[in-house]
């Protein structure tokens, strides 16, 4: 039994799992988002930041993250963000104050940031080097799987037990997992690390790692997915068919996960993550150019989704191939966090903003340049990484 629960196959499911409590964060609030209206009363706009303050969170301290992961240690590090997610939880569960929750969903933030940037970070650690593709692929799964679990299984829960009941049993998911990871994964020796960075130290550092065209590059490319991903979740069911948008708002995140479990872990085998990532851009763009031609309809939007689940998969994949040092794996999943944030803070007003402007064409010539700028990106960095080779 030792054996097994120390095999790098455990130890992998055991961090991806712990990140479906990282997405079940975001999760927790948004399935059961009217009846949190409901019970808070008039906070107006106000009530939308229960969701969204956790992104603010990662837009700010994404690369900050990934800074402490080296200070303190990237088990360390998972372990203070499972431990803080259950206890902001626990909290939560009573139903406090408005405000107070408020206050919660800022801390819970800084837990969600600590597990996204130490738990990929460790996956590409534990994993063995021809299962790395893979495991990093399972890891980018996370928030559709998560979503899709508590969908299911919130409705009944809350029924039978109330708004807090939600809350209470995340924060039991959260403390399992924290006992858990710091059962089975292993410590190591760590070498001394350097003195705590300063303030100026810490700008420097995001000026270093986003001109790197190694560390930044996952980052850089993920900031033009998740501009688009969570816009069009939001967006595409209501253009479709309406005896079609229910099965449509299952089917999108589910396409994403099958093929980059499917087809995605297939390519990785045989390509590079980055062109992986770069076949998963060029479909959309396609697929982009088929909505302008045939409209929309239910299984473009699915097969546009199964597009985007390349580069899902890929995108975490990239960080070990251009990242052989843990400290530089920690700095670009810091840079992801950092730039999915600000990809899923700012792309449903972009996208709800185009729409007003009432053209057909609006909403897939924004996903086509979205998508070239994503493929440019990943061009000139892979120029500057050749030209500048282990910079």
């Amino acid at each position: 039994m030792s054996s097994l629960i120390r095999s790098p196959l455990f130890l992998v499911l055991a961090l991806w799992a712990a990140g479906l409590g990282a997405a079940a964060q975001f999760a927790k609030i948004v399935v059961i988002f009217p009846e949190l209206q409901a019970h808070y009363g008039q906070t107006g706009a106000a009530s939308g930041y229960l969701v969204s303050l956790i992104s603010f969170v990662g837009m700010a301290l994404g690369l900050v993250a990934g800074v402490i992961a080296i200070q303190i240690g990237l088990r360390r590090l998972l372990i203070i963000g499972l431990s803080l997610g259950a206890l902001i939880s626990a909290w939560q569960s009573t139903m406090p104050g408005f405000e107070m929750m408020m206050l919660s969903r800022f801390f819970e933030g800084l837990s969600h940031l600590a597990i996204v940037v130490s738990a990929p970070t460790l996956i590409s650690q534990f994993a063995t080097q021809r299962h790395q593709g893979a495991a990093l692929t399972l890891w980018g799964t996370f928030f559709g799987v998560a979503f899709a679990v508590v969908a299911i299984a919130a409705p009944p829960l809350v029924d039978a037990h109330g708004l807090g009941s939600l809350a209470f049993l995340h924060a039991v998911y959260m403390a399992g997992f924290a006992l858990l990871v710091s059962l089975v994964l292993p410590t190591y020796d760590r070498a001394a690390a350097p003195a705590w960075p300063s303030l100026g130290e810490i700008a420097r550092r995001h000026l270093t790692v986003y001109a790197s065209p190694f560390i930044a590059a996952p980052a850089l490319g993920w900031l033009f997915y998740t501009l688009t991903f969570v816009s069009l979740l939001a967006i595409l069911p209501a253009m479709v068919d309406p005896s079609q948008r229910a099965m449509v708002t299952a089917a999108m995140p589910l396409a994403s996960i099958a093929s980059s479990l499917t087809l995605g872990t297939w390519l990785l085998r045989r390509l590079q993550a980055v062109q992986v990532i770069l076949i998963g851009f060029a479909l959309a763009i396609c697929l982009a150019l088929a909505l302008i031609a045939l409209g929309v309809s239910a299984w473009l939007a699915i097969a546009l989704f199964a597009s985007l689940g390349l580069v899902q998969g890929a995108s975490f994949a990239a960080v070990p191939q251009l990242n052989p040092g843990l400290p530089e794996r920690a700095l670009a999943n810091g840079g992801l966090a950092q730039m999915g944030n600000i990809g899923n803070g700012l792309g449903t007003p972009m996208a709800l903003a185009i729409l007003t402007l009432g053209s057909g064409l609006g909403l897939p010539l924004f996903l086509i340049i979205s998508y070239a700028a994503a493929i440019a990106t990943h061009l000139a960095l892979g120029r500057m990484r050749k030209a500048s080779p282990g910079v």
